[in-house]
């Protein structure tokens, strides 16, 4: 199995901070070209200064089709066809359903499904262009959540629209099944980053940890291996997949 990520071009979006930062910083070690999209182009371009050659920072807003597609064509004129995408921003508007402004709930809506939405699609239309049926080389991995699986944990929102992402990666995977693409969901259990902000460090946080089955959060790295794997030339016979990591947070 080859599990060498050398020679990939991934673009990342959400790539300012949490998963996006980590995952290109994995990538670049396993050695792709990584292109840092999103909003907050400060933190991106540092991160590009950091990563060196491999990186390319790109201001991008999911929410926005003509932003995507500038994207797009700024990493294709500086590394060539995107072949891997991880589709990975995403923000949160926690708390009781009857409270949560209408603004916010059409933001998860807006970043965590439509965004998602155009991000996988414009990649998927310049993987077909490229020729990538007979390659069999183009990736997309849309990052979940397990809210998906939870009821009453005050994030009605956006836990509805993740489950909605597993299953878009379902039909995207089938639309696009004899295309040369794999598209993958992955479904994150409860992680320090900054989507979190404090709330672990509350007491309802912390009686939330207590509750877990091995009363811990879940490690940033834990993700590492099923990304890679999924990114790869490995997992050319898995498509339309929906991968829990969250340390039996969800049992």
């Amino acid at each position: 199995m080859e599990l060498s990520l050398h020679g990939r071009t991934a673009l990342i979006t959400g790539a300012s901070s949490g998963f996006g930062a980590h995952f290109a910083r994995l990538l670049v070690r396993e050695g792709a070209r990584v292109v840092l999209g999103a909003r907050r182009v400060d933190r991106i371009a540092a991160l590009a200064d950091e990563l060196g050659d491999s990186a390319l920072a790109v201001a991008m807003d999911v929410t926005d089709e003509a932003s995507l597609i500038a994207a797009y064509d700024a990493a294709e004129a500086h590394f060539g066809t995107v072949d891997t995408v991880i589709a990975n921003a995403g923000i949160a508007a926690g708390g009781r359903s009857t409270a949560v402004p209408a603004a916010d709930v059409a933001s998860v809506v807006g970043t965590n499904f439509t965004g998602l939405y155009l991000t996988a699609r414009e990649g998927a239309k310049r993987m077909i262009a490229a020729g990538f049926q007979d390659s069999e080389r183009g990736r997309i991995v849309l990052i979940g959540s397990i809210t998906a699986e939870l009821t009453g944990q005050g994030d009605a929102a956006y836990g509805a629209v993740k489950a909605g992402v597993a299953h878009l990666g379902r039909q995207f995977a089938r639309e696009w099944v004899r295309q040369g693409i794999t598209v993958n969901t992955i479904q994150p259990g409860y992680i320090q980053t900054e989507i979190a902000g404090d709330w672990f460090q509350t007491e309802g946080g912390a009686r939330q940890i207590a509750a877990f089955h091995r009363r811990r959060l879940c490690p940033l790295d834990a993700l590492d291996a099923p990304l890679v794997f999924l990114c790869s030339d490995a997992s050319r016979h898995v498509t339309g997949a929906t991968l829990t990591v969250d340390d039996g947070q969800v049992l």
